[in-house]
């Protein structure tokens, strides 16, 4: 079992906010153990982090040459964790949409013309995904920074499921 997803559900559990909307949205996590969404670990390097905690980015991309998580994975009303790359947890947000995309060159460019000052993405971005076949955007609400604490997390994904909805203990992920 992994235990860096253990460790992330007891500090999300651990959590005391002063933000009333937060308190609710964690009491699930807090009363019972069986709860009706995911949380998942999003992995950032800068600017993109600090983009989302000030509010500035509110769409999450990933893009993809196959299908891996997020895509068709997450759903609104999910819980993202956000964490520096190489470092700590360092902020929560609420998903409140999910669009699960396979990538043509038309549909890049729908995305790019709809989304991009939402994912505040430059030239470079798109150009080094125009080689992926899938894509998944995700509308962020409530970007809150938190107490920082670290994950024992050393493979190289950008995105992990830490605990899939309905499941009645982190434990069952591994089973």
């Amino acid at each position: 079992m992994a235990d860096w997803h253990v460790q992330c559900m007891e500090c999300l559990r651990g959590l005391t906010l002063d933000d009333p909307i937060w308190n609710d949205r964690l009491a699930p996590l807090k009363a019972s153990s069986l709860f009706s969404f995911r949380v998942h670990l999003a992995i950032f390097v800068e600017p993109f982090l600090s983009f989302i905690l000030e509010g500035r980015k509110t769409v999450e991309s990933r893009f993809s040459a196959v299908k891996c998580a997020p895509y068709d994975r997450v759903s609104p009303g999910d819980l993202m964790l956000l964490k520096r790359a190489a470092g700590p947890v360092v902020g929560l947000c609420h998903i409140t949409s999910a669009s699960f995309y396979e990538l043509d060159k038309d549909s890049l460019r729908e995305i790019r013309d709809r989304f991009a000052n939402a994912i505040c993405a430059d030239d470079r971005f798109w150009k080094e995904r125009s080689a992926c076949s899938y894509a998944t955007l995700m509308t962020l609400n409530n970007p809150i920074e938190i107490p920082h604490f670290h994950v024992a997390k050393r493979d190289r994904r950008g995105w992990a499921i830490i605990n899939p909805a309905g499941c009645a203990t982190t434990a069952e992920l591994f089973v």
